[in-house]
């Protein structure tokens, strides 16, 4: 029998992994997807743009998307027949692999949304049950464990920090930040320098980065990306007291009134086996921890595990925003600034968040953050976003050649990404299609989307002052594209935390209120979301909640 078994091993299993093997217990980790190491990932843009191969192929797991025609019915489709794609990062690490490691803390205010902002009709806001206080040491340790980069400045809606800086410096910077630093300065803006969860030279048992600016959808060469495999599921199986079983496929969790009494998983060869530990943790994503429990149903949970009040899937959320760009064209610059703009590999670090929080008509309205970046590096994608013109039009031949050259040898694209919050909606969540059913027979999750009016509102409000930017900049076409699709790397909640069973699943430190030795760490436990990325929230959340489980077995020496 094993101390703690856990179920996924991204950022929300891993610190759990790390801390307690450190400490001598005996983890073993469960993850559906293959077993890649840096040996593994190099960059074959074939191979991610048009062929999606960390993803599962939709023929054999997919879930089925439920969303709203015109007249406000709701309408069913299997992802296999459409362009839907929940998947990200099928691998040992997760979608960590795959991120660009733009980092943000959440802010003190958005533990306490409904207190701070008020009630929104449509929208299930509530305050958190821990407070900004309590996760902020977490997001501290981070920091020096997982590897984050950057300059603190101060800046408006600066959170309070334990370190007056991060541990490590900034990565190499483009040339254009300082263009990009004298606008802000000139429109009175607050640009802040964007922590990266890249390490800028070797250390932590780790490469540097080499400045591909490969990052976004591509696995990491060097290690220097603070993934949950290369900075702390590694260093746990080092130790000899962690085991990683990749191509585990769990498909449903035993219990008895009070406790997971085991799990039960197919190897790479679909056979089935069962593992038994003394405490069990999920944290295979929110769409699927949700799917494993409605599948887990026993006489304790006819309806699911530990959905007997009816909470487990319900409160779904993604992030808001969306994108924009602009392009500088090198005929209208000087030599000079056309050489700048010819550097590759550095990154642009810089991000806005003067309207975290702002005004309208009176009431404080919660805002969001804008990153700003250069267009990814991959030529592949690059292209293709050339095939249509600004009405959508497809474009070939010489039309089509004389469109490439120009992105690629007489302009180069600016761009920015909006985040704000993506607010619970009833009409939101997880439930189980049992006609649906994957490569193992197991029925499939249904996910239901709808996003809330203020989502848009919020993210046209903060494009805008994104487009200010970079016409101020001297960019043109510049444009902006606001909607409510959901992005499937960003997406949390579903077995939300609380203090009242019948309104939540969790208690505050991620204990599930119904079972004594199971928890839940990925992003499920998220009320709402803050309008920042994840990745960094769901990390310090799982150190706060090794540290329970740590003296949880303290307790019974």
């Amino acid at each position: 029998m094993y101390d703690v078994c856990i179920i996924g091993s991204g950022p929300g299993g891993a610190p759990i992994a790390y801390e307690l093997a450190r400490a001598g217990k005996k983890v073993l980790v469960l993850e559906k997807g293959p077993h890649y190491t840096e040996k593994d990932f190099f960059k074959d843009e074939l191979a991610v743009s048009r062929r999606d191969i960390y993803t599962p192929p939709l023929g054999e797991e997919q879930h089925v998307v439920e969303t709203q025609d015109d007249n406000g019915k709701w309408q069913s489709v299997e992802a296999k027949n459409s362009n839907w794609n929940f998947w990200n990062g099928s691998m040992v690490g997760g979608s960590s692999n795959l991120m660009s490691g733009y980092f943000h803390r959440l802010k003190p205010n958005d533990f306490k949304m409904a207190s701070v902002y008020g009630k929104i009709k449509g929208a299930n806001v509530v305050d958190w049950v821990i407070d900004y206080k309590t996760l902020e040491p977490y997001y501290d340790k981070v920091e020096k464990v997982v590897g984050v980069s950057g300059k603190v400045i101060k800046h408006p809606f600066l959170e309070p920090r334990s370190s007056k800086d991060y541990p490590f410096k900034p990565t190499w910077e483009h040339p254009i930040s300082s263009w990009f630093d004298l606008t802000c300065k000139h429109l009175g803006f607050h640009s802040i320098p964007t922590a990266r969860a890249v390490l800028p030279y070797d250390t932590l048992q780790r490469k540097g980065c080499s400045y591909s600016n490969f990052c976004g959808s591509y696995g990491c060469a060097t290690g220097a990306k603070g993934n949950a495999r290369s900075a702390l599921l590694d260093k746990a199986v080092k130790t000899g007291n962690c085991t990683i079983l990749s191509k585990s496929f769990v498909y449903k969790i035993d219990t008895d009134a009070k406790h997971v009494t085991k799990i039960y998983y197919y190897d790479k060869n679909r056979k089935p086996f069962f593992v038994r530990a003394k405490i069990f943790v999920l944290a295979a994503q929110p769409i699927e921890t949700a799917r494993l429990l409605l599948n887990s149903k026993n006489s304790h949970f006819p309806k699911g595990l530990l959905n007997n009040f009816n909470q487990v899937g319900k409160n779904l959320i993604f992030s808001a925003g969306g994108s924009g760009e602009g392009q500088f064209t090198f005929a209208n610059l000087p030599k000079e600034k056309r050489d700048v703009l010819l550097t590759r590999g550095a990154f642009v670090n810089r991000s806005l968040q003067d309207w975290y929080e702002y005004t309208k008509n009176s009431k404080k309205i919660k805002g969001g953050t804008i990153d700003f970046l250069f267009e990814h590096a991959n030529p592949t994608s690059r292209a293709m976003r050339e095939v249509y013109d600004k009405d959508s039009n497809l474009v070939w031949g010489e039309a089509l050649q004389k469109k490439i050259q120009f992105a690629f040898m007489q302009s180069r694209k600016f761009t920015f990404e909006v985040f704000n919050d993506w607010l619970p909606t009833d009409d939101c969540f997880v439930s189980v299609d049992e006609k649906v059913k994957d490569k193992w027979g197991v029925p499939v999750g249904k996910v239901r989307l709808n996003s809330h009016p203020r989502d848009i509102e919020v993210g046209e409000f903060l494009a805008q002052k994104a487009v200010k930017v970079l016409k101020d900049m001297g960019a043109v076409n510049v444009t902006s594209s606001i909607s409510s699709a959901p992005p499937p790397n960003l997406v949390a909640g579903g077995c939300r935390f609380g203090n009242d069973e019948q309104s939540s699943v969790l208690d505050k430190n991620c204990k599930t209120h119904a079972l004594d030795n199971f928890y839940i760490t990925d992003a499920s436990f998220m009320p709402t979301g803050g309008s920042v990325p994840y990745t960094w929230t769901i990390y310090a959340n799982s150190f706060r909640v090794a540290d329970v489980i740590l003296k949880r077995f303290n307790m019974l020496k």
